[in-house]
């Protein structure tokens, strides 16, 4: 499922237009597509039918395809013109030879009808405003999307709201609305989702949000080019390694996890964890020893690398002890509770100048990135497909920019940085980013603060490293640690009740369950 902007969608919609796949025809498309998903999803709300709210421009002419679709699946539909649209209208003609009752909003004095017939229907179809719209809403419509909304709200029994292509009133770029939106329980959107709809406030009034075709999009160059996607359950089941039943703990690699400090024990438990239930065959926990004496018996499965310590903090004496156990590691992460001693940023330094040939695979996270921010030239030092794993503040201190620069054009920062330093980027936070050097960037939709604790970070980190460990490719790896690791924050919170008493723990005690539901897919 690919995302875009407004003036790409139209830029591709253009060069259909100018081949076979008229706007006609993509109407047509987008409208039946659309008709045939609100049948799937309610098709027990028949008897009480469907009202779509018509307005003027394409969405409206998608939402009259979708009824007519809707009356030939024996629906009981209706259409309210909140705008008028012309009297020769062929989508117009056509719902009203079906059988289809129209009322208008030019007839309807005070709203009336409009709010009995938000009564008497059990889905809704807000095909007012398009992806086009741009703040501030005219006074008329604001009235009608504010009757609509009220009315809503205080009906015992309200109908389901369908979303055309975006609810209206958001800013299908930036993610702004107005306050007159009607939230949907469904957005059903054409061909690929705008990127506004991934933003907040726009995402709350999204609801589920689902794909209808507009027809064969993929010999369109402007179509070809778009390398931006969104992750889904489909994407991830077909990313997990394989497991053989003749394997052994050598088939699923090895990680070592170089992390934690004396004021910083529990990264290390959590990452190296996080890396064995993403079904690594052996992790190793390079640490000084007041780590150890912390979690010794904790984790079991776990081998330890012990490192001489300064102050309770890595020691650059380590560097030679990494150096040694480098050959056995399939995957190296680094970071996690390191603090920022100057020992260890000495450490880090020299670890990544002398032997960064020697690397293997490399996941940098936390403080890691924060030390390496100190070193000059350091994006060269690294290995190539590096993964780096900023949160936003973090990002603001890689690039020396403000936290709140980052935010405003998240997409453009994760892409130009993955491609000014040749390393893949990933930007954390709601809607999180990954960024490939002058390749993908995949999105993750979603948004939940099950994720904001303590200790999650160390949890995803972990989860690359050992995806990285068994093999799987470092872009996807990233990717695909990113959607387990916000899936099981939200299967955490459904378990648990609330998304404020999540822990870390409690995001590494779902994993299992996310990994049994991709390999069930």
């Amino acid at each position: 499922m690919k995302f875009v902007t407004v003036e790409q969608m139209r830029e591709i919609e253009v060069e259909a237009d100018q081949s076979d796949l008229t706007y006609d025809l993509m109407m047509e498309n987008a409208g039946r597509n659309l008709g045939e998903i609100v049948n799937r999803e309610y098709s027990s709300q028949r008897i009480g039918g469907v009202l779509g709210l018509v307005g003027s421009g394409n969405n409206g002419g998608d939402t009259l395809v979708a009824l007519s679709c809707l009356l030939d699946h024996d629906w009981r539909a209706t259409a309210y013109l909140v705008k008028e649209r012309s009297n020769t209208d062929p989508l117009l003609e056509r719902f009203i030879q079906k059988g289809g009752k129209v009322f208008t909003v030019q007839t309807d004095d005070d709203l009336l009808k409009l709010k009995i017939l938000l009564h008497e229907n059990d889905v809704l179809l807000d095909g007012v405003l398009g992806t086009g719209f741009k703040l501030p809403l005219r006074e008329d419509i604001a009235q009608i999307l504010k009757t609509v909304k009220e009315t809503i709200e205080n009906v015992f029994d309200p109908p389901f709201v369908v979303a055309v292509d975006c609810p209206s009133g958001i800013d299908c770029d930036t993610g702004e609305a107005s306050e007159e939106v009607i939230p949907a329980n469904l957005t059903v959107t054409m061909a690929a989702v705008k990127i506004g709809m991934l933003r907040l406030p726009a995402y709350t009034l999204c609801g589920r949000i689902e794909l209808a075709t507009i027809g064969n999009l993929e010999q369109l160059e402007n179509w070809k080019k778009i390398n931006h996607f969104i992750i889904d359950r489909r994407w991830a089941s077909q990313k997990i390694p394989y497991r053989p039943e003749d394997s052994h703990k050598g088939t699923f690699g090895t990680a070592i996890i170089i992390a934690g400090s004396k004021n910083y024990t529990g990264a290390a438990y959590l990452a190296a964890k996080a890396a064995y239930l993403s079904g690594c065959g052996l992790v190793t926990i390079a640490a000084i020893n007041a780590v150890h004496s912390a979690l010794a018996g904790q984790l079991p499965e776990v081998t330890w690398i012990s490192l001489p310590d300064e102050d309770g903090f890595i020691s650059e004496r380590s560097v030679q002890i990494i150096n040694d156990a480098i050959p056995k590691a399939n995957a190296l992460l680094l970071g996690p509770g390191f603090g920022l001693h100057s020992s260890t940023e000495k450490f880090l330094h020299t670890l990544v100048k002398e032997i960064n040939q020697n690397l293997p695979p490399l996941v940098v996270d936390a403080d890691g990135l924060k030390l390496l921010a100190r070193l000059p030239g350091w994006p060269q030092l690294l290995p190539s497909n590096t993964i780096l794993t900023p949160h936003p503040g973090e990002m603001a201190i890689l690039t020396q920019m403000k936290t709140n620069e980052i935010q405003m054009q998240r997409v453009f920062n994760a892409e130009h940085y993955a491609n000014l330093w040749n390393q893949i980027v990933i930007l954390k936070g709601a809607f999180s980013l990954i960024a490939e050097p002058h390749g993908r960037t995949a999105m993750n939709p979603v948004a939940s603060s099950a994720l904001a604790k303590a200790g999650t970070g160390d949890v995803l980190a972990g989860l690359i490293t050992g995806l990285r460990a068994q093999n799987v490719e470092a872009f996807e790896a990233a990717t695909l640690g990113v959607w387990i690791h916000a899936q099981a924050g939200i299967l955490a919170a459904e378990q648990i009740g609330t998304t404020r008493s999540v822990l870390s723990s409690n995001v590494l005690q779902a994993i299992p369950e996310v990994f049994h539901d991709l390999e069930n897919v």
